[in-house]
């Protein structure tokens, strides 16, 4: 199986893409991902029988959610590496993508196939191959009180003990993955420079959300 790329060089400078709006990916963060359309169960094998890399990047027009031909796509989405994969009775497939490293997106390759090649950048997000970057930098008391607020203003019950064994960078990728914002807000956590920035962001979003009571999305202006 091959490894786990550990800095940009170990990246090939194309990889398929898959645009799909509003999934966040993190670097050493999980996204499953139920795959069913053919020309991404042909990326799927492709990534399968190659190195298991596969960019994820959100399209511009945010009104499909897998949209179909040559859409403009986000100029930052993130590399995953496919760590598991099931296939179903039905020619679907349940893969989970772990995020390595943001990228850059850049010229597309036509290989033929029918789902989209790209050449991609790393360098700029070289940190992101190291896990935990930045964590000595993030108010962890503010940020898992901004936690137990959101859990009390939502009714969700978390596992608190989980939480406080959880690595403080982990912690903050898990809530800004599974946020209930929408590809805009979403967009702006992937690209927040720094993990301190990332958590801060979180954290104007939630109590943003909380002072109006849940209505209304939060303003990017």
């Amino acid at each position: 199986m091959p490894q786990r790329p550990t800095s940009p060089a170990e990246v090939p400078d194309i990889v398929p893409i898959f645009p799909l709006s509003g999934a966040l990916l993190l670097p050493y963060s999980h996204r499953p991902l139920n795959i069913f359309e053919p020309r991404y169960l042909e990326m799927v094998d492709f990534a399968l029988s190659t190195d298991r890399l596969i960019g994820l990047v959100q399209p511009e027009d945010e009104s499909e959610e897998s949209p179909q031909g040559q859409v403009a796509l986000k100029k930052v989405g993130c590399l995953g590496r496919l760590t598991h994969f099931e296939e179903s009775g039905d020619g679907r497939y349940f893969i989970i993508l772990e995020g390595l490293s943001r990228f850059r997106l850049g010229e597309e390759a036509d290989r033929g196939t029918p789902y989209r090649m790209a050449a991609i950048s790393t360098g700029e997000f070289a940190d992101d191959f190291t896990r935990n970057v930045g964590e000595e930098a993030v108010d962890r008391a503010r940020f898992v009180r901004m936690m137990r607020d959101y859990a009390e203003f939502a009714s969700i019950d978390l596992n608190w003990e989980e939480i406080e064994r959880t690595g403080t960078a982990d912690l903050v990728n898990f809530c800004a993955m599974v946020s209930p914002y929408g590809p805009k807000e979403k967009q702006l956590l992937l690209e927040a420079q720094t993990l301190n920035d990332r958590a801060e962001t979180l954290i104007a979003m939630t109590e943003y959300e909380m002072a109006r009571g849940g209505k209304g999305a939060v303003p990017l202006n």
